[in-house]
């Protein structure tokens, strides 16, 4: 599965403007609203879900970098959005350090492959110390989506 194909560009932030994860997890939903991935009216129940999923445990897995995620029945398609903070964000992730690349994945419920293969797409990037750290450095849609395109390319040239 290639970024380009699940991420929404209209929903990539590259300046959250945010300082706490519930916020920051708002900030995309609307994101995803305004580019319009998503209903408006399942804005609210898509924010507690998710609010919902990191209490159960943090998706804010270290090196500066969270995926909250959730599968819903009301969800038709993959959603991505990605945000960037650089003040870092307190997601109680497992290393205890600010979370700064944000990845928040809403996916069909009766599509559960599609939902590991997703994931399995962002964390092979987010593994990668270059990939983190252009990221990271990104400081416009463009800039990230051409990180995420030569990201697809090295992806199907392996």
């Amino acid at each position: 599965m290639k970024l380009r194909d699940i991420v929404i560009e209209k929903a990539i932030i590259p300046d959250l403007q945010s300082t706490t994860r519930d916020d920051v997890i708002a900030e995309m939903i609307d994101a995803l609203v305004d580019a319009g991935s998503i209903v408006t009216a399942n804005r609210d129940a898509y924010i507690k879900s998710v609010v919902r999923r990191e209490k159960r445990g943090s998706t804010g897995f270290g090196r500066g970098v969270a995926v909250p995620h959730i599968k819903d029945a009301s969800i038709n398609a993959m959603h991505v959005a990605i945000g960037i903070s650089q003040e870092g964000i307190d997601f109680n992730a497992l290393d205890r350090m600010p979370v700064h690349s944000i990845f928040l994945l809403l996916s069909p419920e009766d599509k559960p492959e599609d939902h590991l293969d997703a994931m399995e797409a962002i964390f092979t990037n987010l593994q990668q110390d270059t990939f983190r750290r252009f990221l990271h450095q990104a400081r416009s849609v463009d800039d990230v989506l051409t990180l995420l395109q030569e990201a697809d390319e090295q992806a199907t040239a392996r």
